[in-house]
């Protein structure tokens, strides 16, 4: 059993590593290259913000500090490296990032990890704003409002490779991203993981048998803001420029949401988050000025509906594939998705509608207004009879999962 779980495992790994290096050449172009490489540190940031919340139960409002700090740490590292301070190639430049996040959260950490719960939440979150107002008051360290340029391609020719052209940069992203993502699994899998877990779970407990919950909290969240620095420092030379919009409450907020979205129960679920949240970014905003309070809309949902999370909706579906009776739920599931798709549609028309200011009376605005909100009434009702039936179906199958959970 073990043998075979093992092999799974390494099977999987190949095959996300064999997609690192394929998806260049499936999604080719500049932009798509930009847009895999923010997908890769996305990857980085949310995972190493799971650790905190999923793994430990510590809620952050604060992670993009260590997230920021690296990356301006990296940004200066680079800038020496130009000027022949000393030198060091650029493929080993997430390092000096990663070990910026540890001390910082090494420092910070000690005493913000001995209040766990709501005051660490409200403690990460002063941290932020006070590092976040610090980014204008310190600008020689953090470069004011214009923040700090580098130039990723001061390491020279090594090997060939100068990290001028993005297919480098991203390949070089690809790399510190799988490394970053195989080693976080290795912790949660350690015994340092597992009592990360007990903490989350019952730190009384966890005291009574002879561990130190404040410490537990204290190493992963270096190891966290370890892990978060070497996303900074990848930010830093993808775009070869840091402000500190990178340590304000934006990124911060941003992370919380990529892990809810994608999920904290599971490993994988922040990397969903981070895939989805990323994407959305970069294609929506192109679409619609409003796309904010669409993502806001979808974090509402999920929430709502999915508190686990897009991982959760997934892993909830492993008994009806292992029992076979999948085709039963797909009727009742294709017609919640036409009444979603129903109701979604016209609460855009609306939102738009809204958004651009056509209240004034004419022909075409309200036949638009009309129609918009037909279309929620409709898929409303719809939706409503749809969620019945899926209820009923998850009910009559229930006895049967039982012995497939």
């Amino acid at each position: 059993m073990e043998r075979a779980l093992n092999k799974s495992r390494l099977i999987l790994w190949s095959s996300v590593a064999l997609l690192f290096v394929l998806l260049p050449f499936v999604f080719p172009g500049g932009f798509a290259l930009s847009i895999l490489s923010q997908l890769g540190i996305a990857i980085i940031f949310a995972l190493s913000y799971n650790m905190l919340l999923g793994q430990t139960g510590l809620l952050s409002f604060g992670h993009a500090v260590y997230f920021g700090l690296g990356a301006f740490v990296t940004a200066h590292a680079i800038n020496f490296v130009e000027a022949g301070v000393f030198g060091l190639p650029m493929s080993f430049m997430p390092l000096v990032g990663g070990l910026a996040g540890l001390v910082f959260s090494l420092l910070l950490g000690f005493v913000t990890t001995r209040r766990p719960g709501t005051p660490f939440a409200m403690i990460s979150l002063g941290i932020a704003e006070m590092v976040a107002a610090s980014a204008l008051m310190f600008t020689t360290f953090f470069g004011g409002e214009g923040g700090i340029v580098t130039n990723r391609t001061a390491g020279g020719v090594v090997w060939g490779i100068s990290y001028g052209p993005q297919i480098q940069v991203y390949y070089l992203i690809a790399v510190w991203c799988f490394i970053s993502m195989a080693l976080m699994f290795v912790i949660t899998r350690t015994p340092l993981g597992r009592i990360a877990n007990a903490v989350r779970d019952n730190p009384e407990r966890t005291q009574f048998v002879g561990y130190n919950p404040t410490r537990v909290r204290w190493i992963m969240m270096s190891l966290a803001g370890f892990f978060a620095g070497i996303g900074g420092a990848l930010t830093t030379i993808n775009y070869e420029i840091i402000t500190a919009e990178s340590l304000g409450l934006m990124a911060s907020g941003n992370v919380v949401l990529m892990a809810f979205i994608g999920g904290i129960g599971q490993f994988w679920g922040p990397i969903i988050g981070a895939v989805l949240v990323t994407f959305l970014q970069s294609f929506l905003s192109n679409f619609t000025q409003a796309w904010l309070l669409y993502f806001g809309l979808l974090f509402l949902l999920i929430i709502l509906f999915s508190p686990g999370g897009i991982s959760s909706l997934i892993t909830i579906h492993a008994p009806v594939w292992r029992a076979g009776v999948m085709k039963r739920l797909l009727p009742s599931y294709m017609f919640a998705l036409w009444a979603g798709l129903v109701t979604l549609t016209g609460i855009i028309g609306v939102i738009e509608l809204l958004y651009r200011g056509t209240l004034v009376v004419g022909v075409n605005v309200a036949v638009t207004w009309v129609f918009s909100g037909l279309l929620v009434l409709v898929g409303a009702f719809f939706l409503r009879r749809a969620i019945r039936a899926v209820t009923q179906v998850w009910e009559d199958l229930t006895p049967e999962l039982a012995r497939w959970s």
